[in-house]
């Protein structure tokens, strides 16, 4: 997607430990007609599959499911909840997922109630590095005994395994931009 790695490379930049901060656009401050177009592009690469529920996991995640849900025909968006609260009652579906940015092990989860068998399950991310979101994500979805359909990333890091992890599992993904590299704080595409 074009519009996407135009606006990486204009206003990204890299930090210590391979971090690619797109802040001012995607995960802090956000731009809603681009996160539009996002929507819309995972709208048109899984366009063949029947979706139910689109997943993702708090905080990152919310938005891009939020501007997607208008094109998959304003489906539910349900988020995995990183830490317990007292406003998720029920039975509950949990797994751990540890975060490459945080380096730190959540145990996430959702209400049974919400995420069914009669589910066809889109995972959205914000970013794939090394794929445990992902996996946990699934996992929730597995326990679940709905279907995944695949996931869509935003910015998946080519040079970490994440994605061979999540595509050797058999899982679909879809990223949007890929980045091969980003040595010397430059960031380099992966070739479409």
């Amino acid at each position: 997607m074009e519009l996407l790695k135009e606006r990486i490379l204009r206003d990204g930049y890299v930090k210590d430990g391979d971090v690619l901060k797109v802040d001012s656009f995607l995960n802090h401050q956000i731009d809603v007609p681009l996160l539009c177009e996002i929507g819309a592009e995972f709208r048109r690469r899984f366009a063949e599959e029947t979706v139910t529920k689109l997943l993702t996991i708090e905080a990152s995640g919310i938005g891009i499911a939020v501007a997607a849900a208008p094109h998959f025909g304003n489906v539910p968006v349900l988020f995995a909840k990183k830490s317990k609260s007292r406003n998720l009652d029920g039975e509950r579906y949990t797994t751990q997922v540890k975060s490459f940015t945080k380096g730190q092990v959540y145990d996430v989860q959702v209400a049974k109630k919400y995420l069914t068998p009669q589910d066809r399950v889109l995972i959205l991310d914000d970013f794939l590095a090394n794929g445990m979101a992902l996996l946990g994500l699934a996992d929730l979805v597995r326990q679940a005994g709905a279907a995944l359909v695949g996931c869509g990333i935003v910015i998946e890091k080519g040079f970490q395994p994440g994605g061979a992890l999540v595509r050797g599992k058999g899982i679909r993904v879809e990223s949007l931009a890929v980045i091969d590299s980003v040595s010397q704080g430059r960031i380099q595409f992966a070739e479409d």
